[in-house]
């Protein structure tokens, strides 16, 4: 039922247009009535109708002074206007406030009918409008948090080239100007937790926090937080730090998990960004700085940096240097390792694989044996194999079947069907097809 507001100074006139439209559309509109222009607009906040049938001449407030100011709170209801004058000297103010219909005193049966089912037809479509609205931003919230880890994955893994930074960024309106890496380093035992739980925690966190942030999803014991400085100041990053300690407090008052957290150098560009990343990592490095937040420019300048109070000594600039050296030598091993990792990783997955392929086997499964995140491992797993999961499983599964096919035993083929992990005859026929360019059946009779 739509609400409609009569909004007229003559008692009669509002009654004759209720009952008139009550019979004429039954059941259609719940209707109040308004007898001046300043009553019009107190019903408009109270009643808040789809429809205003305005009077354009009453005392006090005029009809189209109160469609301005209902039209300001409710800038979705439709007017009617009503007149006993001639419309034409009111047209050019009711067209810029929107008005589009009016009726002439006295009006038709007919007309004003034709008119409200208009209307109701205008209300339908912008309901309708709104709906698919609501269901593209809800799929697009929905596909936000894909697209930034998308992008982290890219700062994080030099390998992963399939796709662009500068178009992420853009589609995610992150600049990459100038910003840099936050890592959160967690200890093993979070592999009893709940990670999903703990990756949405950490990221409504930094998404409500009021910084500008892309977060990477949780790989194994590392999450990474990219932040951009959008303050356009200078002095914007030990701001980071104390983000850090609140991010270390969340984890012991939620989980019960100390943490450690690392703070890369302020950088710029995809390249940028990724040195950040490392050495945010090289920060983070749970075993020397447990439960701390860790800036890598602090790291590397030591103790001994120097203040305005105080000049640094030959002895702690050439400890600096070391510092320095073995910094960036740590760098150049943690990505020869990050490196090493992910291709031990995918041996463990491929072997896995080996072991369970004839069964009901998902890349979730195996990504949750290697303990990576199923998107992280996915990519990674495309980048060292050369093909993608479900491919290398298929592969698997069809190498078994054609053996089976061609052995001596001359099993049924809905068994060799079941055998190397289908549960559908057609479907196995087709993804063998597919493979071999033969179905089971004719590579058995080439195979004799």
């Amino acid at each position: 039922m739509y609400r409609l507001l009569i909004a007229d100074d003559e008692a009669l006139e509002r009654e004759g247009l209720e009952l008139l439209i009550h019979r004429m559309l039954p059941g259609m509109f719940q209707i109040a009535h308004a007898d001046n222009g300043r009553r019009a607009i107190e019903q408009a906040e109270e009643f808040r109708p789809h429809i205003i049938m305005m009077d354009i001449n009453m005392p006090g407030i005029q009809g189209l002074q109160a469609i301005r100011e209902i039209k300001s709170l409710l800038p979705d209801t439709k007017f009617i206007l009503v007149t006993a004058y001639d419309f034409f000297a009111y047209a050019k103010e009711a067209v810029s406030l929107g008005v589009k219909e009016y009726i002439v005193k006295p009006a038709g049966r007919e007309q004003i009918s034709s008119t409200l089912s208009q209307l109701i037809d205008e209300l339908e479509r912008d309901k309708s409008k709104r709906t698919e609205e609501l269901h593209l931003r809800d799929k697009v919230s929905q596909l936000h948090p894909l697209v930034e880890n998308e992008l982290s994955l890219l700062f994080m893994v030099d390998q992963v080239l399939d796709a662009d930074e500068m178009q992420l960024s853009d589609w995610l309106d992150f600049p990459l100007d100038e910003g840099c890496a936050v890592v959160v380093a967690f200890p093993k035992q979070i592999y009893t937790l709940d990670k999903k739980k703990l990756y949405e925690t950490f990221r409504s966190f930094a998404k409500t926090y009021g910084i500008s942030c892309i977060v990477s999803s949780l790989i194994d014991l590392h999450m990474a937080i990219f932040i951009r400085n959008d303050t356009g100041e200078t002095s914007w990053k030990p701001g980071i730090k104390s983000f850090g300690e609140k991010l270390c407090s969340l984890s012991e008052r939620q989980f019960q998990v100390p943490i450690t957290v690392g703070i890369g150098s302020v950088q710029s560009g995809a390249d940028g960004w990724r040195k950040s990343y490392f050495e945010a990592v090289f920060a983070s490095d749970v075993d020397r700085h447990i439960g701390e937040v860790c800036d890598f420019e602090e790291v590397v300048q030591g103790p001994g940096s120097n203040t305005p109070e105080r000049p640094v000594s030959s002895d702690e600039q050439a400890h600096s240097e070391d510092q320095r050296s073995y910094v960036i030598s740590a760098l150049q091993r943690i990505r020869e390792q990050r490196e090493q990792q992910t291709i031990t990783v995918i041996d463990k997955a491929k072997q896995y694989i080996m072991l369970h392929f004839t069964e009901e086997l998902s890349l979730e499964e195996t990504a949750e044996h290697v303990h990576l995140n199923p998107h992280y491992f996915s990519k990674v797993f495309k980048q060292q194999v050369g093909a993608t999961f479900i491919d290398y499983l298929t592969g698997l599964r069809i190498d078994k079947a054609k053996q089976l096919i061609a052995s001596a035993d001359e099993l049924a083929l809905k068994e060799v069907c079941f055998e190397v992990g289908y549960k559908d005859p057609n479907y196995f026929s087709r993804v063998f097809k597919r493979v071999t360019g033969v179905t089971p059946t004719e590579y058995r009779s080439q195979a004799k």
